[in-house]
């Protein structure tokens, strides 16, 4: 099994949940977090007074999934955010060891 986590716009979430469904993969948490990366932030006018935003607003999509579906979500991930700017996001995928349904007790591994 494998964790996917990407890092989005938070106006991309639509299209990616959109790209996901269709590739048949349903099960995702989703988080409204702050973060600074190459897009550096920007400087905006408040009142006649100059405010220097350096942590945006993105969202966090996390997945865990069957080896063998990763590809898919990626490469839906990656074209539902897309728009060509910079600050699209990024896309991370990490070995999962273990896991277990607490209803059940079933295994996930």
């Amino acid at each position: 099994m494998k964790a996917v986590i990407a890092y989005i716009r938070p106006e991309s979430l639509g299209a990616v949940k959109q790209a996901l469904y269709a590739e048949a993969i349903y099960t995702m948490s989703v988080t409204n977090i702050l973060g600074s990366g190459r897009q550096k932030g920007y400087v905006e006018m408040y009142r006649g007074v100059a405010t220097e935003v350096t942590l945006l607003k993105k969202v966090r999509i996390e997945l865990v999934i069957a080896d063998d579906s990763v590809e898919k979500a990626m490469d839906a991930i990656a074209k539902g955010a897309a728009t060509g700017h910079e600050g699209d996001g990024i896309i991370y995928v990490m070995d999962v060891l273990q896991g277990r349904r607490i209803r059940t007790g079933e295994s996930l591994s």
